[in-house]
């Protein structure tokens, strides 16, 4: 796509676009080799090479965020042992490489958002940030309110006491107990190891959010890249 030349210095990190108009006046910009000097030139952002002072300009990799609604039967490392399908597989299309936003067990579906800008993975995973994710648990048995409560302020799990957690009961029927489950940790299987700490098999579970980010519509299996105004949300969070 072509774009001003100005714009282009700006957009893969040079200077802003006031001191790059200077350095294209000053004739110390050059596309493809020859040197422009005329503010209103454009540069196609794919195919030419721009260099400033006979450095080359390095593009910037473009910054891609995914939600995908994972299914159950997905792993989401890179790489499996097994040759277990992975969540990749599922963003074939996308054309930069994008990584997974912490992991969902393989028998675990749902929100899974994959990116390639680092400092937000990384927010998005310390516990520190306190981010929440809510999980949709089927477990067997009927779930006490006794053992609501002890979910609510913390279990055992290897070891460790678990933080605080929003845990609503929805519904018991048929043997079985369907939670939702709000947690800031992220701890190897978490939920699932916190119904058992419980005495209560987790038969199904579900990310259905990140903070204030829902699947909403998007459908097993499908993915689509976050708005503007979601992706500001995460910045900010």
């Amino acid at each position: 796509m072509l774009i001003r030349l100005q714009k282009y210095l700006a957009d893969n990190g040079v200077c802003a676009r006031r001191k790059a108009e200077r350095l294209i006046v000053d004739g110390r910009v050059a596309v493809n080799g020859t040197v422009v000097t005329e503010l209103g030139a454009k540069a196609d952002d794919e195919t030419d090479e721009v260099a400033v002072d006979g450095v080359p300009v390095k593009k910037r990799e473009e910054l891609v965020y995914i939600m995908l609604n994972k299914p159950r039967g997905y792993v989401t490392t890179v790489k499996d042992q097994f040759g277990r399908p992975a969540a990749a597989d599922l963003v074939s299309d996308i054309n930069v490489r994008i990584y997974p936003v912490g992991r969902l067990d393989y028998d675990t579906s749902g929100l899974l958002l994959m990116t390639n800008d680092g400092a937000l993975a990384y927010k998005l995973m310390h516990p520190k940030h306190n981010v929440k994710k809510t999980y949709i648990a089927r477990a067997k048995g009927a779930v006490s309110p006794e053992s609501a409560g002890e979910l609510r302020r913390g279990v055992f799990v290897d070891g460790v006491k678990t933080s605080r957690a929003d845990v609503d009961v929805l519904k018991t029927e048929n043997n079985a107990t369907t939670l939702e489950i709000t947690i800031t940790e992220g701890r190897n299987r978490q939920v699932r190891k916190m119904l058992e700490a419980v005495g209560h098999n987790v038969i199904s579970l579900k990310r259905v959010a990140i903070g204030d980010l829902d699947m909403k519509k998007l459908k097993s299996g499908e993915h689509r890249r976050l708005t503007d105004e979601e992706i500001n949300y995460l910045l900010n969070l």
